[in-house]
C-alpha cells in the first residue's frame, strides 16, 4: 500500500511497534503459565491475567485504528490474518471484562500471537 502521507505512515509504523512490543510482553509474562488454572490459583495468577487482556485489548484496537487509517486496504496483504478476530477479542474483553475465560486468553496467546507476530514484523519492514 502506498501511503499519501508521512503522517499516515508514521502513525501505522508506530501503532505496529507498539503491537510488536504487547505481543513481546505478552509471551514474557505468560511464559510459566501451563494451563488457563494457573491464572486463578494466586494473585499473581490473576494480574497477569486481567494483564494480558489489557495488552490484547490494546492489540485488537491497535489494528481497529490501522484499520480505519488505512481505510481497510493494509491488512489485506496478510489475508491469513483473521483480522476481524483481533478486533473482535478486543471488543470482546472490553466490553464484557467479567466473562472473560482464561483458557481463550491462554490459547490466544499459545496460538495467535505467532502469527500475528509475523505479520506485524512484515509490515514493519514494508512500510
Amino acid at each position: 500500500m502506498e501511503f499519501t502521507s508521512l503522517s499516515k505512515r508514521d502513525r501505522v509504523l508506530g501503532i505496529f511497534q507498539q503491537i510488536e512490543n504487547a505481543i513481546g510482553q505478552l509471551k514474557d509474562w505468560n511464559a510459566n503459565i501451563e494451563t488457563a488454572e494457573d491464572y486463578y490459583l494466586s494473585p499473581d495468577g490473576m494480574q497477569k491475567l486481567a494483564a494480558s487482556c489489557m495488552l490484547i485489548e490494546a492489540i485488537g484496537e491497535g489494528i481497529h485504528q490501522i484499520d480505519g487509517i488505512t481505510e481497510g486496504e493494509l491488512l489485506k496483504e496478510r489475508s491469513e490474518i483473521p483480522w476481524e478476530d483481533v478486533i473482535g477479542i478486543r471488543n470482546h474483553i472490553a466490553h464484557g471484562y467479567f466473562d472473560i475465560d482464561g483458557e481463550v486468553v491462554l490459547l490466544t496467546i499459545r496460538q495467535d500471537l505467532d502469527p500475528l507476530l509475523e505479520a506485524v514484523k512484515y509490515f514493519i519492514n514494508s512500510i
